[in-house]
């Protein structure tokens, strides 16, 4: 990318990059204009350690400190897209994210939904997500330092559940916690071999959709 490191290059070239970003997810199969709009809306440069900035509109995942990634900008537009898709006119109003990470992935989904209610373990990489998404004006988010593995029962159930690190298995927790109708999209396996599901809950139990293979960070236990 051309784009420098320093604010000033990133500010003189991010839109063009952008673009090109989301001119490169459209013909790779994300359909989904609102969820173009917000890859095109959303200053990932912000989300990364000024080294990184350069790449910061490539689509690639890059370290984040602590053994952690931001996700490839693909992989968050066809998450986002899987957990929008089949909603038809209804709005997801209360959205459950594992992970917030840097707090990208929350920061394109957060619009699109009601309410989004994001989990992270690590304290510190929550903290630093939390004054990042106050800087744009996300309004309807709200945080909590805790085990992904048991979802936030006390605001359950959810319309949608979003994972953005691979357990060996899909935790019960979360699935228990799917509204009739909701949806959950998580990756699922052992580090090299995850594949992408997406788990709808119907009246009559449960259906698996595979949507992609997948490389995630894994999804741990307990919080730090």
């Amino acid at each position: 990318m051309s784009s420098s490191s320093g604010g000033h290059g990133i500010g003189m070239t991010s839109a063009r990059t952008r673009e090109r970003l989301v001119q490169r997810l459209a013909a790779g199969g994300i359909h989904n204009e609102a969820v173009l709009e917000r890859i095109r809306a959303v200053p990932r440069h912000l989300f990364i350690d000024e080294a990184l900035a350069s790449r910061a509109y490539e689509d690639s995942a890059l370290p984040i400190g602590l053994g952690q990634t931001i996700s490839q900008p693909y992989i968050v537009a066809l998450m986002t897209q899987a957990l929008l898709d089949g909603s038809g006119a209804r709005r997801l109003e209360k959205v459950l994210e594992v992970g917030t990470g840097c707090g990208y992935q929350t920061a394109v989904l957060a619009p699109l939904v009601g309410q989004l209610f994001t989990i992270e373990r690590l304290a510190g990489l929550q903290r630093a997500a939390r004054q990042r998404l106050a800087g744009l004006g996300l309004g309807n988010v709200r945080f909590r330092h805790g085990d992904g593995f048991e979802g936030w029962p006390g605001q359950a159930p959810f319309d949608g559940i979003l994972v953005t690190a691979a357990p060996a298995d899909v935790p019960p927790a979360l699935v228990e916690q799917l509204a009739p109708g909701g949806r959950l999209v998580i990756p699922v396996g052992p580090a090299g071999n995850q594949e992408l599901l997406r788990i709808s809950r119907h009246a009559g139990g449960v259906e698996r959709e595979h949507l992609s293979w997948v490389s995630f960070v894994p999804l741990l236990e307990g919080k730090g």
